[in-house]
């Protein structure tokens, strides 16, 4: 079979000329997913070929994704990525992935030895909300996920990332070896700052003088990173074969926008990301509340109410204009005005992009893929805000219902009686008090009284039961369409 690897590709797709032989595994990287193939593999072999640096990455997954590996290995390390604008296309070809590990086929051992390795400067991670073990309720390490009582017990063959991350750093101190910058690429609101506090939570666990070893030594810069990737599908796989000529199973489809803003933290080396379009800051928190808040926000609203009105896909939804105004409504009336942003960032110029951006026809972005894992994004994305209007007494109207078209979203079923699966770390518990309420209002404190998503003073505020309910019920009564519709007459 012809890959990338063996394979004469068109002219119009674009090749780095650096020597890849060249390059050495000075980051390591955990979740080789598709966000990451997009973006900082795509960076880092755009940054290699400007400035022939040699910083090259290492592939871990750690929980599936054996097939990914093996295909990525086959292929001499190298995957395509195809930029989907609305007017056109143009295919990369990924080099900055040096080498690539899973402990199903190498053993954990040789994911510690080479995240002790000395040439080792960053580890970075994509491993979604879930992977850092986070209780939503109190912001520090779950102790009760059942992956962190089986680390804690053996924490020298651990299976987290956290686990994974501390027992690699203990191995560098042993060895009298510098440590390593953790970075965070997950859109986390002040992920660095939540992986050093989950990270610190685990080693204080295990060993109390690592704890404080990691506290003096390592740094874990916060990111904001904006690139919307759609999951891999046969399609998109397809469409990759016939611009390549050849099969790419590693190959990913995106837009053509990127965003990459990094706090400027490191303890060792990086890599000048900075040359090829990244930006690297003082203070992240401004910039990710903004994506968190008025990207990943409305996304979330475009993902419940756009699931349950029919639409499969972001763009799809933008073709509705109460959709795509409500949309706009929401990042301007409702999110824009929670944020403090610095001089001269225009809120609606970015709001207008994002709306452009959602509309972009060529980019299959399923609605189903942005609902997934409801539970550990709403907090991000609307719980900030959520806090501001209740301070302020402003209107809320719009948030109130993206969380109830979630709410409607868990039930398990659509408007039509057909079963939706629904992806979330806990489905079962959303799914056992629906089933208890059925299609009804009731439903709403319940669901709010989780603290873990919903803290009390959100949750147990009547201001908040009061609009998700009516919201809830208009979805009940109306549908998801008209239920939109109305936000706009009013």
């Amino acid at each position: 079979m012809k890959t990338i690897a063996n394979h004469q590709l068109p002219c119009e797709v674009v090749q780095s000329t650096y020597a890849k032989n060249k390059l050495k595994s000075k980051i390591v990287h955990l979740g080789f997913g598709a966000f990451h193939r997009a973006h900082q593999a795509l960076y880092t072999d755009q940054t290699n070929q400007v400035e022939g640096s040699d910083w090259g990455i290492c592939e871990v997954n750690l929980f599936g994704g054996e097939d990914l590996i093996e295909s990525l290995r086959a292929q001499d390390h190298c995957f395509s990525v195809v930029l989907k604008g609305a007017e056109g296309t143009q295919a990369h070809i990924v080099r900055s992935v040096t080498e690539s590990l899973h402990p199903e086929f190498d053993g954990l051992p040789a994911v510690l030895e080479k995240m002790a390795e000395p040439q080792v400067e960053i580890v970075s991670l994509t491993v979604t909300e879930k992977g850092y073990c986070i209780d939503a309720a109190t912001g520090k390490l779950d102790l009760n996920n059942p992956l962190i009582v089986a680390d804690l017990t053996n924490p020298s063959s651990p299976k987290t990332a956290l686990g994974i991350i501390v027992q690699a750093l203990k191995l560098r101190r042993e060895r009298g070896l510098d440590p390593f910058t953790v970075m965070s690429c997950d859109n986390i609101q002040e992920n660095g700052a939540v992986t050093k506090g989950v990270i610190l939570g685990y080693a204080s666990l295990v060993e109390p003088e690592m704890r404080d070893w990691i506290e003096a030594n390592v740094t874990f810069p916060c990111t904001m990173v904006d690139r919307i990737v759609p999951a891999v599908t046969a399609e998109s796989l397809n469409e990759i074969a016939q611009t390549l000529g050849c099969e790419d199973p590693c190959g990913v489809v995106c837009e053509p926008f990127r965003q990459w803003v990094i706090e400027d933290n490191f303890v060792s080396g990086r890599p000048n990301w900075d040359i090829v379009g990244a930006e690297f800051v003082d203070d992240v928190v401004p910039y990710e509340e903004m994506k968190l808040r008025m990207l990943n926000g409305s996304h979330s609203f475009l993902a419940y109410m756009g699931y349950l009105a029919g639409y499969e896909h972001i763009s799809d939804t933008m073709e509705d204009p109460a959709f795509k105004q409500v949309a706009l409504d929401l990042m301007l009336k409702e999110q824009a005005s929670s944020l403090v942003m610095p001089e001269g960032t225009d809120l609606v110029a970015y709001a207008n992009m994002l709306i452009d951006r959602y509309s972009n026809p060529n980019l299959k972005h399923r609605t189903w893929q942005i609902a997934m894992d409801g539970s550990q994004k709403i907090p991000q994305r609307l719980g900030g805000s959520l806090h501001y209007h209740l301070k302020h007494q402003s209107s809320f109207k719009i948030i109130a219902t993206a969380i109830a078209g979630w709410m409607r979203y868990v039930s398990g079923s659509d408007e039509q009686g057909k079963p939706i699966e629904v992806s979330d770390p806990m489905s079962q518990q959303l799914r056992t008090i629906c089933d208890a309420h059925g299609l009804n209002v009731s439903v709403v404190p319940s669901l709010l009284a989780l603290e873990s998503i919903f803290p009390a003073e959100i949750g147990k505020d009547q201001r908040v039961i009061d609009a998700v309910s009516n919201a809830y019920q208009s979805l009940l009564d109306k549908g998801a369409r008209q239920t939109v519709a109305d936000l706009v007459v009013e």
